[in-house]
């Protein structure tokens, strides 16, 4: 038997975030009667429940501000720790997601050596690349990084990209990587067309299914929001453009209203944040296209989502979103009136021209990013490893 321990998500049941969806599909279409996951989950109380046939273990984790995931972590790889001595476990693997330990990294890798267990990581994106950092902190995410990067026994990249970046700025360490996927399904909305949600989420906002293209995304400037106002406002499109997004009215908003006046332009429609998947699923299967302005880090959730279920996604051209939408997509790029001249081409489309690009999305997602095969490999991965 394999015990796997993954920590470094919130935990399950997920509500939210990448990490935690991922973990959520793992365990619940878990295959193999030869692993064991054990999963951390940041909690009030220290107690242990079973969801998905799977042992969760809660850590508790005082607030203590920005640095709280960081303490999460290392809470639960001293609960790690103490289990499989505990239970004289041998043979297992802890699975770190994300690189926020690494100044205390090599501390618990001895530790776990010892005890013959191996130590993955998934580096995640480039979270020091984020602006909501300040200085400081970048310093400590890139440092954290190539720590944890040095001291791992394997690093599970979700992207190529991010796969391509660890061996080249890490070459020093020659790093063990891997790539296995982030998933995503391709199933139609349960949501009925006339539902009274749906009528009345459109009413509220003035909303005509088809008559808008969406944007989907944590509300930062590495997320090119700004960018993609600004060249929608360039264009002559007739369509409305909705942002779902988790807007503050901080400097990065003032900015953003002070630069494009998009207040001025009544296409433009900031509808804050849609938390029923349902509802969120048949709003991207109603949009007439999707935008996707993010350039930071590796294989993006919302992106996978999109073109499982939106027939037009415009992506912005980096390495990480065409090596997901690939030729069921197409791209713009930061130049002036790029967008701009996309969108007015877009508008003219026809059915056919869509309906091909969406083929080809949806296929890509079934081929590369389905759970069942994101599942498969990580169990084939956890299995064939051996000290």
């Amino acid at each position: 038997m394999k015990n796997v321990f993954i920590i470094g998500s919130k935990g399950i049941p997920a509500k939210y975030g990448g990490f935690e969806t991922f973990v959520e599909y793992l365990t619940k279409m878990k295959v193999s009667k030869d692993i064991t996951y054990h999963v951390s989950c940041m909690a009030e109380d220290e107690k242990e429940f079973y969801y998905n046939n799977v042992r969760c273990f809660n850590v508790k984790v005082p607030n203590i501000g920005s640095a709280k995931a960081v303490l999460y972590d290392i809470l639960s790889i001293k609960e790690c720790l103490k289990y499989i001595k505990k239970n004289n476990l041998k043979n297992s693997i802890v699975y770190v997601l994300a690189c926020r330990i690494g100044p205390f990294f090599a501390k618990y890798k001895k530790a776990f050596e010892k005890l013959g267990v191996q130590v993955f990581v998934n580096p995640d994106g480039h979270e020091w690349k984020r602006s909501k950092w300040n200085y400081c902190i970048r310093q400590y995410w890139k440092l954290s990084e190539r720590l944890m990067v040095k001291h791992a026994d394997l690093l599970v990249c979700d992207s190529i990209g991010i796969e391509t970046y660890i061996q080249k700025d890490y070459a020093a360490y020659s790093p063990k990587t891997t790539f296995i996927a982030y998933g995503a399904t391709v199933e139609d909305s349960s949501l009925e067309d006339e539902a009274t949600k749906l009528v009345d989420w459109h009413n509220k906002h003035s909303v005509k299914p088809f008559e808008y293209y969406l944007i989907v995304g944590r509300f930062v400037p590495e997320n090119n929001y700004e960018l993609m106002i600004r060249e929608f406002m360039a264009s002559n499109s007739k369509k409305d453009l909705v942002i779902i997004s988790n807007v503050e009215q901080n400097s990065f908003y003032q900015d953003l209203l002070n630069n494009t006046k998009f207040n001025n332009d009544s296409r433009i429609k900031f509808v804050g944040t849609v938390y029923d998947q349902e509802l969120l699923q048949k709003l991207r299967e109603q949009a007439y296209g999707y935008f996707h302005g993010h350039e930071v880090g590796g294989t993006n959730p919302s992106l996978l989502e999109a073109l499982a279920s939106t027939r037009l996604n415009l992506l912005l051209d980096v390495v990480f979103n065409k090596e997901v939408g690939a030729e069921g997509a197409v791209y713009f790029n930061k130049e002036s009136g790029n967008l701009a001249e996309l969108i007015d081409n877009a508008d003219l489309y026809s059915q056919e021209h869509i309906g091909c690009l969406s083929t080809k999305a949806k296929q890509r997602i079934i081929d590369e990013y389905s759970w069942e095969k994101i599942v498969q490999e990580y169990e084939t991965l956890f299995l064939k490893t051996h000290k």
